[in-house]
């Protein structure tokens, strides 16, 4: 007594059904971990703006430093017209 392979997938479609659904699961998961809006690029962007914010703020002290040079500077030269 063979069974067609319809008859197998009627007798079985809830075993497929949950197969099916398991895989799909799985690979929405995999998406979450390893896609284009994982958690992997979460933290590399995390990293990426620490490191943008420290550089932002050594170029404002760099900044504030050849500001206070050039008024320095600017201090030092003769003022044309003065008396």
């Amino acid at each position: 007594m063979l069974l067609t392979l319809r008859q197998l997938a009627y007798l079985y479609r809830y075993v497929l059904f949950l197969f099916a659904g398991l895989v799909l699961l799985g690979l929405y998961i995999g998406g979450l971990l390893f896609g284009e809006s994982s958690f992997e690029v979460l933290g590399a962007l995390k990293d990426k703006q620490a490191n943008l914010q420290a550089s932002v703020q050594n170029l404002q002290y760099e900044n504030a430093k050849l500001q206070k040079q050039l008024f320095e500077l600017k201090e030092l030269e003769p003022r044309i017209g003065a008396r």
